[in-house]
């Protein structure tokens, strides 16, 4: 427990909790918007699919990656990774927010907008589409916050376990209020997005460090 009560140790809690809020905000949007074209009997069903389904895929991709991270190289693969999610958040953050509206109303289930619908401008799709887009979307965004996560938290197992049990129950507790704060606040995921980049470009140097004797070596 004193590994918290470091400084580094709580630059790092911070680093985590910031990255969680802002990752798995993202994460709720996207099922959101991927749910908010069907009706309301099949909607929440799908919002309840993904949330589960991306609660799962955090617990299994932090087992592999905290493992992965240990290999020389993959580190350096895991910042430049990071990097492609901050520049993938930062075309999000500069896209209009009515669709964000639609996914936020999908989530809460209520007309925030107060235009007589919930999510009523969003297109129609089928069951199985928003199932499959869920599906896709939860994989390659619980990756990304995991992989985050265990970025910042490397030297700090306590911390780790902290950031991922958190990212978890985020996903599974307050998915649609992180998702409206976000929606309502969005100088917060700006922040987030400057933390994981910091994160990204930290772990780039540091698997750098790694990488270089062994290129060194061979090209001597």
């Amino acid at each position: 427990m004193s590994e918290f009560f470091t400084g580094e140790a709580l630059t790092a809690l911070l680093q985590v909790i910031m990255i969680d809020l802002v990752l798995a905000g993202d994460n709720a949007i996207v099922i959101g918007l991927a749910a908010a074209g069907l009706p309301k009997d099949q909607r929440a069903k799908a919002i309840l699919i993904g949330i589960i389904a991306a609660t799962v895929l955090r617990i299994i991709f932090a087992g592999l990656t905290t493992q992965l991270l240990q290999i020389v190289g993959l580190l350096l693969a895991g910042g430049i990774l990071l990097l492609w999610v901050c520049w993938k958040m930062w075309r999000e953050l500069r896209t209009p927010h009515a669709e964000e509206e639609a996914a936020v109303e999908a989530l809460a289930d209520a007309d925030l907008n107060a235009d007589g619908t919930i999510a009523g401008g969003a297109p129609r799709k089928t069951f199985a589409q928003a199932a499959w887009q869920i599906v896709i979307a939860d994989v390659s965004m619980s990756l990304d916050n995991v992989l985050a996560v265990a970025g910042a938290a490397r030297e700090h197992p306590g911390v780790l376990v902290f950031g991922l049990a958190l990212s978890i129950a985020l996903m599974g507790i307050a998915a649609s209020f992180i998702a409206n704060l976000l929606q309502r606040f969005r100088w917060i995921a700006y922040v987030g997005l400057a933390v994981i980049l910091y994160v990204a470009l930290e772990m780039i140097y540091r698997g750098a460090v790694e990488v270089w004797p062994l290129v060194n070596g061979a090209a001597g």
